[in-house]
């Protein structure tokens, strides 16, 4: 997964459609892996504390930024803070060593202003913007160097949340689906229910 063109193949499987972003996030999460010294996570070395919002534009960051660290919502590795800035940091969960990492402001508004992101405020979806607009920015993307549009924090140590798993599930007293029992709430009857029958939300 270190051969940028190979993450580039996944992270566009798995993202789904061509634009700037994605692979901005790519480099800026194989980036802050360099920074650390570390490599991708197969279970949960490594963990994300993402930025991003939604609804906003280049959100696509996070997806490339997922690809390149290994840090996904189904390994609840990964945390996503609603500041609505392009913008992470990754830990390694083993040290505690952490790496904040940024779009530079001046590159970030530059983007904003692309032919790619007018076409996007204009309402075409992004798998429709023409090659000839989407193609040269993603390759531009690929082959710059990290300092041209990246700010990397300095390296520094952040208390690491350790736990264990839940791997005991039981049905639920009103619907019968299976429930991690963290999440089951006791009525007043004493039954135990899910959280959706509880008529809790949390």
């Amino acid at each position: 997964m270190e051969d940028l063109k190979e993450v580039y193949e996944v992270g566009m499987k798995f993202h789904g459609h061509k634009c700037p972003a994605m692979p901005m996030g790519l480099r800026a999460g194989l980036a802050a892996m360099k920074a650390l010294n570390v490599q991708r996570a197969p279970d949960k070395e490594l963990f994300v504390v993402a930025e991003t919002g939604k609804g906003h534009a280049a959100g696509c960051f996070l997806d490339g930024i997922m690809t390149a660290t290994g840090c996904t919502y189904g390994k609840s590795n990964i945390e996503k803070r609603y500041f609505n800035k392009m913008a992470f940091t990754l830990i390694d969960q083993k040290t505690g060593r952490a790496v904040r990492v940024s779009l530079k402001p001046d590159f970030f508004a530059k983007a904003l202003a692309s032919p790619f992101v007018q076409k996007r405020k204009e309402g075409v979806p992004p798998q429709d913007i023409a090659p000839e607009i989407a193609d040269p920015l993603v390759e531009r993307i690929l082959s710059i160097d990290e300092e041209a549009f990246l700010d990397m924090g300095d390296v520094h140590e952040v208390p690491v949340k350790k736990g264990k798993g839940i791997f005991t599930a039981k049905a639920c007293a009103s619907c019968g689906e299976l429930t991690f029992v963290n999440k089951l709430r006791v009525t007043e009857d004493g039954r135990s229910v899910c959280i959706p029958c509880s008529g809790y939300e949390d």
